[in-house]
Order: structure tokens, then C-alpha cells, then sequence
């Protein structure tokens, strides 16, 4: 008998060096549908990253947005992530920390549940996604879906 393994369609992307078109692009070519912003506090200088302005383009690219801001990475754990190894390895340690509060356990449950239909793109500003803590998210919903998925 042949069993199906449920697909988990999820990706990050961070905007930093990205004007919004070229950001806009590059989602529609990863097939995404629904983008998360985990941003603690969606603002931005660069234009059209805020979260009103990005909500709305997305909009217009037929693509949901949702801010999740219990997956906020506090401001006093930054300067870690762009640290030497063991700066980064105690950011990464700290933060995937805060994400045992109640808050943060729901995202990520709700996030797990979204791909499991759509493709969605988890978002923060950094580049590097191994320099950001979307990749404690990324891990954090991988895990989820493995251990409801029984994998």
C-alpha cells in the first residue's frame, strides 16, 4: 500500500536590497500565495515594506498578508544574530526561547496549517536568512508539521 507524506510548501525571504517589484517577483516565482511578516514591529524606511503599504501590494499581487508580531524578534536580541558564532548560536538560543509562550506556539501552529494548503513565505528584513530569526520560525514550523504529520 502506498502512503502520501503530506507536502509542507513554506519558504522565507527577507527584503533587505529588494525593491518591492523585484520582492513582489520573486514571490509569484516561488509560487507564493500567503506571506508572513514577522517583523515585531512591521515598519520600515524602505519604501513600501511598512506593513499597510506591503499589505496592499501584495493585495494588488493576489497574495495574503499577515503580520505576526508574536513572532517578533525583540530589539535587545538583534545585535546577536549579526555577531561572531557564539553571539548568533545565543541569539538563536534566546529567542527560540520567547517562542514557548502561548502567543508564539498558536503562530506557529497557524502557520504549519497555511502550508499545508498554500505556499507561504515567511518574511523579516535580513537577507541572511541564517543571520535571522525566521530561521528558528522555519525550523520551529518544520518541526510542527513533522511531529503532527508523525514524520
Amino acid at each position: 500500500m502506498l502512503t502520501i507524506q503530506p507536502l509542507l510548501r513554506l519558504t522565507g525571504i527577507g527584503y533587505e536590497g529588494a525593491d518591492l517589484d523585484g520582492f513582489i517577483q520573486r514571490l509569484h516565482q516561488e509560487g507564493v500565495t500567503r506571506l508572513v511578516d514577522v517583523r515585531l514591529n512591521p515598519i520600515s524606511r524602505k519604501r513600501g515594506f511598512s506593513k499597510t503599504a506591503l499589505a496592499a501590494a501584495l493585495a494588488g499581487a493576489g497574495i495574503a498578508y499577515e503580520h505576526m508580531r508574536a513572532l517578533g524578534n525583540p530589539k535587545w536580541n538583534r545585535a546577536g544574530f549579526g555577531g561572531s558564532a557564539s553571539e548568533l548560536r545565543a541569539a538563536r538560543l534566546t529567542y527560540a526561547g520567547q517562542m514557548t509562550d502561548d502567543g508564539a506556539r498558536q503562530c506557529i501552529e497557524r502557520i504549519a496549517e497555511m502550508a499545508r494548503r498554500e505556499t507561504v513565505a515567511i518574511m523579516c528584513f535580513e537577507a541572511d536568512e541564517r543571520r535571522c530569526h525566521r530561521d528558528v520560525v522555519l525550523e520551529a514550523v518544520r518541526e510542527r508539521f513533522r511531529s503532527a504529520a508523525g514524520l
